[in-house]
């Protein structure tokens, strides 16, 4: 698929800001908003400070984590106009998994050598409908948490794959329960703006994705020190300040607790049966200037971009400074965009080796964050202590 392509000002960046680049400063919030609308011509310098600041961090290794796509459910009650992983119950495809089903999938992806069980779900369904509500009962369960929590530990117990929930809004005695089943954590932030939540915006009618709530999960996690993912959904309506409005919120967090192990820099992509069917996609430019602005804003920060979003040329997103690539299945497809296959590995690490990095496979949780996901003796604990190589990396299976 072609990527559009933006017609940039011939300049929006003022001389000084590229000296700063240069001499390595922080970079404010005035100079992210004038990077990340830098003409054609500025691109390579923002591009190089980035890639500099990536090297710098973790020089010559980029990162990945083989995984199984479980979707627990895709009951919601949120209505976002760009998803098609949601239904309501009685939709084609709607479904809640079994325990049996859960473990059919995991098993098969023990065989093929994954470490992630990335369990994706609505949020609260059973608060809109009374199907989820009678499920859960049948299921044996009060909410849909409770039977999140049960099938973490149930992957816990009867497989080698480590658990990685993305359950929505958590209050932080729910954030406390699944710690002690998931070494991390995940919840997009997305972005900062309300405007989103106008008539007719993204988040029209999806009271979840109230950015403050938002912002409270993540703050709660990072005061129980819970490695956290986050990231933005690019393209959903938003404007470059928000943007940059979306990466400063999430640098203050890591600022205070230090729990932030990934930042997702997410493309919006297009979809005809969405309500957003015919909004426009951000361009590559976009994504490029949108990584570098983040990995300059958060040089010590493990930035991820996923690369089905971004094929057939995904390789060019390192030109930015992502140090991963995320959850990639060689099981299961990516089921918020099934659309979008994931790359083979073997091209995977080929794309990533023509580029001068090593491709390193990593647990859900990164390396430099499994002290904190085993600080407390638990059977997670044991399992991620087993599963990691002395440099906290997934260990090689003979």
């Amino acid at each position: 698929m072609s990527v559009m392509q933006t017609h940039w000002p011939e300049s929006h960046l003022p001389p000084s800001r590229l000296n700063e680049l240069r001499c390595g400063a922080a970079i404010s919030r005035d100079a992210a908003c004038d990077l990340i609308r830098c003409s054609e011509a500025e691109l390579p310098a923002l591009l190089a400070a980035a890639l500099e600041a990536k090297q710098t961090f973790k020089p010559g290794v980029v990162s990945y984590s083989r995984k199984v796509f479980i979707p627990l459910t895709n009951l919601c009650r949120d209505y976002c106009g760009y998803c098609t992983f949601r239904r309501d119950p009685g939709q084609p495809g709607a479904h809640t998994m079994t325990p049996d089903e859960v473990l059919a999938v995991a098993h098969a992806g023990e065989r093929l050598g994954c470490t992630e069980a990335l369990l994706s779900l609505g949020d609260k369904p059973e608060l809109l409908f009374s199907e989820m509500r009678e499920t859960l009962k049948r299921l044996g369960y009060k909410s849909t948490l409770h039977y999140l929590e049960a099938i973490c530990q149930l992957l816990l117990s009867e497989t080698n794959l480590l658990p990685h929930p993305n359950p929505g809004l958590l209050s932080a005695d729910w954030i406390a329960r699944l710690a002690e089943v998931s070494p991390s954590m995940g919840l997009m932030l997305e972005t900062t703006s309300t405007a989103l939540f106008a008539v007719g915006g993204a988040h029209d009618n999806a009271p979840d994705k109230i950015p403050a709530r938002r912002l409270r999960t993540i703050e709660d996690a990072g005061k129980q020190n819970v490695p956290f993912t986050t990231g933005l959904l690019v393209g959903i309506g938003e404007s470059l300040e928000d943007r940059v409005d979306t990466l400063l919120a999430i640098r203050d967090l890591h600022r205070r607790y230090g729990h932030i192990q990934e930042v997702i820099i997410q493309n919006f992509r297009s979809k005809p049966e969405i309500p957003m069917g015919h909004w426009p996609e951000p361009t590559r430019g976009e994504m490029l200037r949108t990584i570098a602005v983040a990995r300059l804003l958060m040089p010590a920060v493990n930035i991820q971009a996923p690369p089905n979003l971004s094929a057939p040329d995904y390789e060019s997103l390192l030109d930015a400074g992502i140090n991963d690539w995320g959850g990639i299945s060689p099981l299961t497809p990516d089921f918020i965009n099934p659309e979008r296959p994931w790359p083979h590995l073997d091209e995977l690490k080929s794309r990533t080796e023509s580029k001068g990095y090593l491709l390193r496979q990593r647990l859900p949780v990164y390396p430099e964050f499994v002290p904190a996901a085993t600080r407390r003796a638990s059977l997670m604990s044991e399992k991620v202590k087993a599963m990691a190589d002395a440099e906290g990396y997934a260990r090689r299976v003979p």
